[in-house]
């Protein structure tokens, strides 16, 4: 069984007191609720030790929203993998398109991240996804299945299973466009045939497969219902209990 997951990514939002509190809101939620997935956030860096400490159970994954490539030197404002460990850490997001955008992380930094982000124990949320151009130049495809193949297959099998991948569609993102389950469906399956080709039907069986393309309380369960779509990685709706919580009900029956 591959693992159900909604995550929040909470980008550059938040000042410390209402983070806590949706923090705490969050914690109260899931401990009085039956969610059948697991929980994961990803709050702004500054936050990462208090997460930890108000999840002290480990009840909800905490996530760096980036990692440096490098272990460790004079590479201001970066965070290393080591820090993450240090703190018990989940996890962190690697290659979110807007990382790719004004940053220029390519595919070939978020191999070298993800490799060491396995190394200490960390899962490794790695995001890809096209854009409106290549959508409609109609080189989709192959642009994931590129993305894909630089970032991932210097992997293991058993390593590139720990993986958790995130399916960006730009193109959908604040565009006026629209993505349907249907066509976030059909490239969640190409992800997972491009790594079935390398590793296998079973470890890509194995490959927890996340939509990261505007997931609101009103689409969530027919996305979540989509065979290769196991979850959602969430921005905006993220930010309010109301709207993350009835996301994580998607999954309910």
């Amino acid at each position: 069984m591959r693992r159900k997951i909604v995550a929040g990514n909470w980008k550059m939002n938040k000042n410390i007191i209402d983070a806590q509190q949706l923090m705490v809101q969050l914690l109260s939620y899931k401990n009085n609720n039956t969610t059948n997935c697991e929980v994961w956030i990803a709050p702004p860096s500054l936050y990462l030790m208090m997460a930890k400490d108000i999840f002290e159970k480990d009840e909800i994954g905490v996530f760096s929203q980036d990692m440096s490539e490098h272990e460790s030197g004079a590479y201001t404002g970066e965070i290393s993998a080591d820090m993450l460990e240090s703190i018990d850490a989940t996890g962190t997001l690697i290659g979110h398109s807007e990382r790719r955008q004004y940053h220029g992380e390519t595919d070939s930094h978020c191999n070298r991240k993800v490799k060491l982000a396995l190394d200490k124990g960390l899962i490794p949320v790695y995001c890809n996804g096209e854009t409106l151009e290549q959508r409609k130049a109609g080189q989709h495809f192959e642009v994931v299945k590129n993305q894909t193949e630089v970032a991932l297959f210097t992997l293991s099998a058993e390593e590139i299973k720990k993986v958790v991948i995130a399916y960006e569609p730009v193109w959908a993102i604040g565009t006026g466009e629209t993505a349907s389950p249907e066509q976030a469906q059909e490239i969640h399956a190409h992800i997972r045939s491009i790594i079935a080709a390398k590793y296998g039907q079973d470890v890509a069986d194995e490959v927890s497969i996340l939509y990261g393309g505007s997931v609101k309380p009103d689409n969530a369960k027919e996305i979540f219902s989509q065979p290769d779509i196991d979850g959602g990685l969430i921005g905006g709706a993220a930010l309010k209990l109301e709207d993350f919580s009835k996301i994580i009900e998607g999954f309910n029956s």
